[in-house]
């Protein structure tokens, strides 16, 4: 029995070190890139994005001397204050996402008393590029939608509503209105 049980523990040997070599073989294939083996083994990464996003709109709209309330309306709650420096409000976020660096912003806050004296921070993205990184689908550009006045003269000017209305009896009712929920006292 002793020569059948070596027999069959050489046949599994073998048997493992195909499969392990096959393995190996296919983590090579899976991606020509120079992913480590921990990212070929690791399928999905969830996509982070983590603090108080804020675009660049919204630090336009800030302005010294608005006040706390006024500024929380604008950001929201602030990430970070602190005890030591009550003064300072701190927004932070990061997004992460799959095979790109990690994006860090920062936005700092001064205030003097209840009255915002200064900001300063990186570049913010505006929410139409914020939206564009996140997202997953194709990058679409959308045109603005804007004419010169020579380029509306092409066009004939179209009756409005008013002169509509004006064409209509006085006493007709407008179509979709509702009966009065009370009758008249």
């Amino acid at each position: 029995m002793s020569v059948i049980h070596r027999t069959h523990a050489r046949m599994t040997a073998r048997v493992m070190l195909a499969v392990l070599a096959a393995a190996l073989g296919a983590c090579s294939s899976f991606d020509q890139g120079t992913r480590s083996l921990a990212d070929a083994i690791t399928l999905y990464k969830p996509e982070v994005v983590q603090g108080n996003f804020v675009s660049k709109e919204q630090v336009a709209a800030l302005q010294p001397g608005m006040t706390r309330l006024q500024v929380r309306d604008i950001l929201g709650t602030p990430l970070v204050t602190s005890l030591f420096h009550g003064d300072r409000w701190d927004y932070v976020f990061t997004m992460r996402r799959q095979r790109v660096e990690p994006q860090n912003f920062r936005l700092t806050l001064f205030f003097q008393g209840d009255v915002l004296e200064r900001f300063e921070g990186d570049d913010m993205p505006s929410e139409t590029e914020f939206v564009q990184r996140i997202s997953r689908e194709r990058k679409v550009k959308v045109p603005r939608l804007e004419a010169t006045e020579e380029q509306l003269a092409k066009f004939p000017a179209a009756a409005g509503p008013a002169g509509a209305a004006s064409a209509a009896p006085a006493s007709a009712q407008p179509a979709g209105s509702y009966p009065p929920l009370e009758p008249a006292r």
